[in-house]
Parts: C-alpha cells; structure tokens; sequence
C-alpha cells in the first residue's frame, strides 16, 4: 500500500533528524563559528527559551529518534516488559502515530520540536510540542508537592525546580497508553521520572532523563540525548489525523506476517 502524502512527510522529516549530517542546527553550515554561550535572564541564570522575548525558536532532537534513549541490552527490563518491547519493534502499534500524546522522552522526539514557555508571574512553565496531538505539558515551579492521588494522564503531573543552570522535572501519576521513547520503552503507572534539561549553549539542550518504576523494570536506570535550537521557527498548526491510513508508521513495514488486510488501525 502506498503511503499518504502525509506519511510521505512525517518519514521524511523522521529521516532528516536521525541523519547525524542533516541533524547539524539547522541554517548552521559546516564552516560555521562555535555556538556561544548559553543566554541568561537577569538573575544569571541560563534559560531554556530565547535569549529574548523577541527571539523565536524550538527545540528538535539531536540523535536518531527511532533509536532508544538507552540500549536495550543495558535496560534493566523486568521479562514481560523486555517481551513487549520486543513486540513493539514487529508490531510498532505507538500511540503517537494515533494522534495520542506521549508523555516523558517520547515529548521531545518529533522531528517538529518543542517550546518552552515561562510564566513567572503564575510559577509555570509550559512544554509546547508542535508534532502529533499539538498537545502542552504543565510544570509547576511554586514550590508543591505531588497529589495523593493521582488522575492518570499521558503527561502525569510534574512539578520543577532550578538546581544552578539545569531546569529539573519530578513526574508522577501517568497513564500506560504512550511510550517512553520512540522505540518503544514500556512503562507502567508506578512511573516515577526526573528530566533534567541543561542548556550549555546557545544551540543545545542536554536532556537527561533518570526512570523508576519497579512494574517494568528491575532497577533504575537513565537515558538521555541533546536537543538543538530551530532559530526562528515558531510553534505552528499540526493537524493530527485520526484515520490515518499510513499504515506502515503503525504495524510496521512489509516484515512480519502481520495480518494488514485493514487499512485503518483500530
């Protein structure tokens, strides 16, 4: 079957970013000057948005995005959660590809980007992510604690705080129905998750990411990648169709003996 016009382009965009030579910062050629430093607010601390509230851009990963934020062979995987990620690299069934949001590292892997968005006057900051659902994230910088209890939700509730330049994320309280990371890391609602985001210069974001959840693994462990500033670019409309019929972004391409005789994933 052949593809839509718009799965035509979300794999190209997918091909782009995961090219190490086309993954450069964007309009910085080879011969380029080094990136300077990190901007700062006026408080000295480095920021995760623009230098100044005139400057434009988002933030797109640096790495192949259809690789894990860790190797395989060094996740400490509980069985069923290794059988299931296994799966996933025949079936490839995510979430995302449905016009469903990801929560965690899975955020910040469209080849579309992101953009941070800081309130001080109500101690939020908001996570704008362009590709899929076009959905935002909540982080709470005013000091709270989590909930006792808990809504489940893709992006579960997460509060913030600054430890010097690195900006860093507690989240709790996540629903099953989104993957870590492109590939297809398993969780389970016992997720536990600290990102931390250091902008060492003014093009790149060190995102780490530190996951606990003892339903699908069997220790903690860590992932991470960088992220590079799209100067310019401003968050857009993404228009996420529900019957996408590009069936080969959902169960994978001509492989397994998958039965495809639908073209519409339920």
């Amino acid at each position: 079957m052949k593809l839509t016009v718009l799965a035509s382009a979300l794999l190209l965009a997918a091909l782009v970013v995961a090219d190490p030579a086309a993954a450069q910062r964007r309009g910085r050629g080879a011969n380029a000057p080094p990136p300077g430093p990190a901007p700062r607010d006026a408080d000295g601390r480095a920021i995760l948005w623009g230098a100044t509230p005139e400057e434009k851009g988002v933030w797109t990963p640096l790495f192949g995005i259809t690789d894990p934020i860790n190797p395989a062979d060094q996740t400490p995987f509980q069985p069923w959660a290794r059988a299931l990620y296994d799966a996933r690299q025949i079936h490839e069934l995510e979430p995302h590809t449905r016009c469903k949001a990801s929560g965690t590292a899975r955020q910040f892997q469209t080849p579309y980007g992101v953009e941070f968005v800081n309130l001080p006057d109500i101690k939020r900051i908001f996570i704008f992510d362009i590709g899929g659902p076009h959905t935002f994230r909540t982080v709470y910088m005013d000091g709270r604690e989590h909930p006792a209890d808990y809504e489940p939700s893709y992006y579960g509730h997460s509060v913030g705080h600054w430890e010097g330049d690195t900006l860093v994320i507690d989240s709790r309280g996540f629903n099953e129905s989104f993957w870590l990371d492109r590939r297809g890391m398993p969780h389970t609602t016992q997720l536990h998750t600290i990102e931390r985001f250091t902008r060492k210069d003014a093009e790149t974001i060190t995102y780490e990411i530190t996951v606990d959840d003892p339903g699908a693994y069997t220790a903690t462990w860590k992932g991470g990648f960088e992220l590079g500033f799209d100067r310019g670019v401003e968050l857009f409309e993404y228009s996420c169709q529900q019957a996408n019929y590009a069936v080969e972004l959902m169960v994978g391409g001509e492989r397994s003996s998958i039965d495809r005789t639908s073209p519409i994933v339920p």
